[in-house]
């Protein structure tokens, strides 16, 4: 059971989490300073620094919170389940239950706004892919364990997040500078492409 001192402690956390993400997607990224998110908070400097390394860190805080939910999504997928649709049907549960996962720091429509955020700084997006490859590098060995292979023999594990990430890697830059910013078009888009995969590898595209 979590003590009276932890719960402050979140609170506070949540606080500046969802101050950074206001004045990130209100004022931008590069014109928000650390002192901005604590002001805003009505704390110090110094107490923003004991939850987050920097300003990198806060604005990246809620994708590692999805991302932490997804990866612990694939590893309860039922063993019977082929990699790849394991990796598919995590990904769908992850958006249905983004509500869960992200309401209790901020309001979904402000953590899709951080996307564009995320997208359109250069190096936030330098540091939101950096961390993808460390993602694929998990859930690689994941897979792996989960089918019995050793992840550094055997590419087939790597292969398959390369191709998964890949597609989500489109989807996400597809619907970011998209007109409908919805969840519900992000979810209906990672369908339509993540079920395009097999054709899209597989067969002709020639059309004369």
């Amino acid at each position: 059971m979590e003590t009276l001192r932890e719960r402050k402690k979140q609170r506070t956390r949540d606080s500046l989490l969802r101050a950074a993400v206001e004045l990130f997607t209100t004022r931008g990224y590069e014109r928000t300073t650390v002192d901005d998110i604590a002001e805003a908070v009505d704390v110090s400097q110094r107490t923003f620094f004991r939850y987050f390394a920097g300003k990198e860190e806060a604005a990246l805080a809620l994708e590692a919170l999805a991302v932490a939910r997804f990866v612990a999504a694939v590893r309860e997928r039922p063993a019977r389940e082929a990699p790849l649709e394991a990796l598919r049907q995590a990904v769908l549960e992850g958006w249905d239950s983004l509500h869960d996962v992200i309401e209790s720091v901020v309001p979904v429509e402000l953590y899709l706004r951080m996307y564009r955020v995320i997208e359109s700084t250069p190096v936030l997006l330098a540091a939101h892919l950096r961390r993808n490859l460390e993602t694929e590098d998990v859930l690689a060995r994941l897979l792996a364990d989960r089918e019995g292979l050793d992840v550094d023999t055997d590419p087939r594990p790597r292969l398959a997040v390369a191709v998964f990430s890949g597609v989500m890697r489109v989807t996400e830059r597809q619907w970011s500078t998209g007109e409908d910013f919805s969840l519900e078009a992000m979810r209906a888009l990672t369908i339509a492409y993540l079920e395009q995969v097999g054709p899209a590898l597989t067969e002709n595209w020639r059309t004369h």
